[in-house]
């Protein structure tokens, strides 16, 4: 027998997991849901592959704002992303514009997921400047496609075998680890990391060329401080900001001016990350039918 309570927790449950369906998917994510997971064809990923299971859960919060964060250590990556994304201006479009093509090529039809792909690419071909240093950039450029491919699947695979709600066997990280690789390759990353070693040499392949710039310490800011959210939706950001900052490596914190307090982040920062990802978990997910 259902309960006011029980009614009410759904109630709160359906209103707060649409809110936040619409700023992560945007205005035509319904649409968009509907034709990614009904439309009949063969798709890239078959159910059972690690990257389904990664790319739904809950703990992408976390692995995408660490992504951004370690992403912006690159200057010319960073300077790609000053200059054309856009993330100041409309940075709710951007995540949207992200999160749709992750959707499209994780759970898509293969025709979808080509499609996507080929936007991207060409967004990609119309995207050059000079860095502040002087040097010039091209988001085409394979190995600047090389690193931000290689940050953001080290984010969501670090984030979702601290966070997950089902973490991935050793052999299945192996595994997400490829899946991400055909993606990459579609996006023209000539030789994309296929298991978790070949992606700790790729990081630290990259090592080198990471530095904090003043752009990457702004961005950091506005990621973190000050994030267009209204007054209600800052403190579980705030949970959200130190669980990323908790799970960068220790070696990032400087050059992005951020805070390094190991026994806290073991303890108190992990335990508040646990109850944030299991709370948009439970708000994202429908309540089964009695």
């Amino acid at each position: 027998m259902l309960t006011r309570t029980t009614l009410d927790l759904d109630e709160i449950r359906r209103r707060v997991g649409a809110t936040l369906f619409e700023r992560v998917a945007g205005p035509r994510g319904e649409a968009n849901r509907a034709r990614i997971h009904d439309t009949p064809g063969p798709r890239w990923f078959a159910p059972d592959r690690p990257i389904r299971r990664v790319h739904a859960d809950a703990s992408m919060f976390v692995g995408g704002l660490r992504a951004l964060l370690l992403q912006s250590l690159h200057p010319l990556a960073m300077a790609a992303v000053a200059g054309h994304s856009g993330y100041r201006a409309d940075p709710w479009g951007r995540l949207q514009r992200t999160s749709t093509f992750l959707a499209m090529t994780t759970f898509g039809t293969a025709a979808d997921a080509q499609r996507v792909v080929d936007h991207v690419r060409r967004v990609h071909d119309s995207v050059s400047g000079t860095a502040p240093d002087g040097r010039e950039y091209r988001a085409s450029d394979p190995r600047l496609l090389d690193w931000v491919h290689a940050a953001e699947v080290d984010s969501f695979l670090r984030c979702h075998q601290r966070y997950g709600a089902n973490p991935l066997t050793e052999d299945e990280c192996d595994g997400y680890v490829a899946d991400a690789a055909r993606v990459a390759e579609a996006l023209g990353v000539p030789a994309p990391p296929r298991t978790r070693a070949e992606l700790a040499a790729t990081l630290a392949r990259h090592r080198p060329d990471l530095r904090g710039t003043p752009q990457a310490r702004d961005a950091a800011r506005f990621l973190l401080l000050n994030p267009p959210l209204p007054l209600l939706a800052r403190p579980p950001y705030a949970v959200l900001a130190s669980t990323a900052v908790s799970t960068l490596p220790a070696w990032t914190r400087l050059p992005l001016r951020l805070p390094y307090l190991p026994a806290t982040e073991a303890t108190a920062v992990r335990l508040a990350g646990h109850g944030l990802v299991s709370t948009l978990r439970w708000v994202m997910t429908p309540r089964a039918a009695a």
